[in-house]
C-alpha cells in the first residue's frame, strides 16, 4: 500500500491541448479517492499518467514515496482495471486471473493460492473453469478485479469499470467494489463521470473541470458546502436549482428578487453568506436543493416563490416537480445535444426549478397550476455571477 501524490502535474498534447493543468492532489495510504467530472475534464488522462499510459508533460508524480515520472508501467507497481473488460476470451477465468502473474514468472504455488483468494473473496470459485462468454457481465467484470487484485500492488486504478453495466447491476457492483476496497485496504483511484457514484463510493471526492481540480472532499462535504458555481450545479441528483436573483437591502434585511417576487433572506443564510451585503442592486446566483423546496402550505413560515408546475414524475415514495419560473436560469454543464441555447447557458423553454416532495403531497397537483413553494434559506447557496464563487 502507498499514498498516490501530485504536485503541480500537467499534460499537454502535441496538439497543444492542455489537458490537466497544475493538478496537486494526494491519495492517501488506503484511501478510495474518485476523480469525476464531465467528458473531457481530464480525469482519466490523470489516471493514465499515475499507470504511466501518458507521459508527464510538468510537474511530479510519486507513488510510496518514490517519484515515477520517468518509470515504465510494469515498474509502478499499480494494478489497472479498464473500462472494457480486456479479458482473453480463449482463458478460463482462472487462466484470466492468473495471466499477468505467469507473465512475471511468480511460482505455481503461489500463482494458484493468490487466484483461489481472489475467487473466494469475488464469489468467483463455481466459475473457474468457464470462459468469459459463458460468463454475465457483472462476473466479467469481477474476473478483470480478480486479475488486477492477484497482483497485491501498491494501488488500484479504476477506469470507469461499470460504464458497461446496466442499471440494477451498477448499483450491486458500486456495493461489491466498495465493500473490497475496504477489506483489501489498498490505495484506490476510481473514475467516474457518475457522480452518484462518485458520491456512494469514495472516501474522498475530487472533482475536475476542464482539467483543473475544483474541490476534493468528502462527499457530504461536497454536496453541503460547494467551493463553487461548478461544483454545485454537478454535484448532486437532481442537479441544483441555480436561479439569477437580485439583492436589495432595506433596513439591516436582505431581500432576493426572483422572477419579479421578493423572498426575503432569514438570519442563517446571512450568517453563512455574509458577502451578500456587499451586492444590493446587483445579481447574485441563487441556489437551491430540491429538497429544500416545500409546498407551501406545508411551510407556511418560509419565503414562496411561485412557480408553473409543468410536470411530475412520481419515483415510488417521492415525487419530482419541474415548475417553470420567469428567472434566468445558470447551467454549469450542458449535454452537446443542448447547443441550441445562448452562449450563456440560459434557457427560456423549459423548467427550471425542479422540488422533491413525498409522493403523498404530491397527489393534488395538477399541472399548469401556478403552486407557491417554500423556499428553505436556511440552507440555500448563494455565488458570484461573475467568478462563480460562494458569497462567504
Amino acid at each position: 500500500m502507498a499514498e498516490v501524490v501530485f504536485e503541480d502535474v500537467n499534460k499537454v498534447y502535441e496538439n497543444g491541448v492542455h489537458a490537466v493543468h497544475d493538478l496537486s492532489l494526494e491519495a492517501k495510504d488506503g484511501e478510495f479517492l474518485v476523480l469525476v467530472g464531465p467528458s473531457g475534464c481530464g480525469k482519466t488522462t490523470a489516471l493514465r499518467m499515475v499507470a504511466g499510459l501518458e507521459e508527464i508533460s510538468g510537474g511530479k508524480l510519486s507513488i510510496g514515496g518514490r517519484v515515477v515520472n520517468e518509470l515504465t508501467p510494469k515498474e509502478r507497481d499499480v494494478a489497472m482495471v479498464f473500462q472494457n473488460y480486456a479479458l482473453y476470451p480463449h482463458l478460463t477465468v482462472s487462466e484470466n486471473i492468473a495471466f499477468g502473474l505467469r507473465l512475471r514468472k511468480t511460482s505455481r504455488e503461489v500463482v494458484d493460492e493468490r487466484v483461489a483468494w481472489a475467487a473466494r473473496l469475488l464469489d468467483l470459485a463455481p466459475y473457474l473453469n468457464r470462459r468469459p462468454k459463458e460468463l454475465s457481465g457483472g462476473q466479467r467484470r469481477r474476473v478483470a478485479m480478480g486479475r488486477a487484485i492477484v497482483r497485491q500492488p501498491q494501488a488500484f486504478l479504476m477506469d470507469e469499470p461499470l460504464s458497461n453495466l446496466d442499471a440494477k447491476l451498477r448499483v450491486q457492483m458500486r456495493a461489491d467494489i466498495a465493500k473490497l476496497q475496504r477489506d483489501l485496504d489498498t490505495t484506490t483511484i476510481y473514475v467516474t463521470h457518475d457522480q452518484v457514484e462518485a458520491m456512494t463510493m469514495g472516501d474522498r471526492v475530487a472533482v475536475m473541470s476542464g482539467g483543473v481540480l475544483q474541490q476534493v472532499d468528502p462527499p457530504q462535504r461536497l454536496y453541503d458546502e460547494p467551493a463553487n458555481l461548478f461544483v454545485a450545479g454537478f454535484i448532486g441528483t437532481p442537479p441544483m436549482n441555480l436561479l439569477e436573483a437580485d439583492v436589495r437591502l432595506r433596513n439591516g434585511s436582505a431581500f432576493l428578487s426572483v422572477a419579479g417576487q421578493q423572498l426575503a433572506l432569514s438570519d442563517q443564510a446571512l450568517a453563512r453568506y455574509p458577502g451578500v451585503r456587499g451586492y444590493d442592486g446587483r445579481s447574485v446566483i441563487l441556489g437551491v436543493r430540491s429538497d429544500d423546496l416545500h409546498l407551501a402550505g406545508k411551510r407556511p413560515e418560509l419565503p414562496a416563490l411561485t412557480g408553473r408546475l409543468e410536470l411530475i414524475e412520481a419515483l415510488g415514495a417521492q415525487s419530482m416537480a419541474y415548475f417553470k419560473v420567469d428567472a434566468r436560469t445558470i447551467r454549469t454543464e450542458e449535454p452537446e445535444e443542448e447547443a441550441a441555447e445562448d452562449a450563456e447557458g440560459v434557457t427560456a423553454a423549459r423548467p427550471n426549478l425542479v422540488a422533491s416532495f413525498p409522493a403523498r403531497e404530491a397527489l393534488g397537483l395538477r399541472i399548469e397550476d401556478e403552486i407557491p413553494l417554500g423556499v428553505d434559506f436556511a440552507h440555500v447557496h448563494l455565488f458570484d455571477p461573475e467568478g462563480g464563487a460562494p458569497l462567504r
